[in-house]
C-alpha cells in the first residue's frame, strides 16, 4: 500500500483490467508504476452482462482497498484478447471470451 495522503494516491494511479478466460484480474498503479493494490477474481462463464459486474464489483473492491476518500476516477485500461474488426467494429478471435463475440463496443 501507498504512504501517499489519501488524494495523491487517487489523482496519480490509474486502473488495469486483464480480461481472461479463467480470471479477471486489476491493479492500480501510482504514477511511477508502483502497484498499490491488486485482486483477482473468477471470469464469469457465458454471461456478458455477469462480466460487466464482476469487473464493476473488481474496480470497486481495489477503491475500497485504498480506503479513498474522494470518489473513484482513476483512468481505467481494460485488456481483452482478440481484436476488432475496422468495418464491423465487432470482435474477432475471442475463443476465451465467447459471451463477448456478438456485443459490439456500444453493446448493442
Amino acid at each position: 500500500m501507498s504512504d501517499a495522503p489519501v488524494g495523491e494516491t487517487a489523482q496519480a494511479s490509474a486502473l488495469g483490467i486483464d480480461l481472461g478466460g479463467t480470471k479477471i484480474e486489476g491493479i492500480i498503479i501510482d504514477a511511477g508504476g508502483r502497484a498499490l493494490a491488486s485482486r483477482r477474481v473468477a471470469t464469469p462463464r457465458g454471461d456478458y452482462d455477469a462480466t460487466v459486474r464482476a469487473i464493476a464489483a473488481l474496480a470497486l473492491a481495489l477503491e475500497a482497498d485504498l480506503a479513498t476518500a474522494i470518489p473513484f476516477r482513476h483512468p481505467l485500461g481494460i485488456g481483452i484478447p482478440g481484436s476488432i474488426s475496422p468495418g464491423s467494429e465487432r470482435k474477432l478471435d475471442l475463443a476465451q471470451r465467447p459471451s463477448l463475440r456478438s456485443r459490439s463496443r456500444s453493446g448493442s
